[in-house]
């Protein structure tokens, strides 16, 4: 059985930080693109940041550039997203991702909460 299990969130100041874990089971990391997308209320589930393999490129959301680091451990079958200097509309549910390289087979956590208020 496939999951993904977020964790890390919480209410934090403007300007402060957060690290978000996601850590996977049931499947072997390394044959998976993995990324955060979040869903603020009201809007659309959007792209915050992506890395097809461990050690390759990366993608971030032009709104989280500069701010968010997203990496992963094959290893401990964990991915993070290092976020800083956050903002109130960094507020949002963030979703850990996983599809599969040689495939479309792809899904979810359950979502971690971000709150970004004083």
């Amino acid at each position: 059985q496939v999951q993904l299990v977020e964790s890390g969130g919480g209410l934090v100041p403007p300007g402060g930080s957060l690290r978000l874990s996601c850590t996977a089971s049931g499947f072997t990391l390394s044959m998976y693109a993995m990324s955060w997308y979040r869903q603020a209320p009201g809007k659309e589930r959007e792209l915050v940041a992506a890395m097809p393999r461990a050690g390759g490129s990366t993608n971030y959301a032009d709104s989280v550039k500069g701010r968010f680091t997203i990496s992963r451990d094959n290893a401990k079958k964990t991915v993070y997203l290092q976020m800083n200097s956050l903002k109130p509309e960094d507020t949002a549910v963030y979703y850990c991702n996983a599809r599969n390289l040689y495939s479309d087979y792809a899904f979810s956590g359950q979502g971690t909460q971000v709150t970004v208020s004083s």
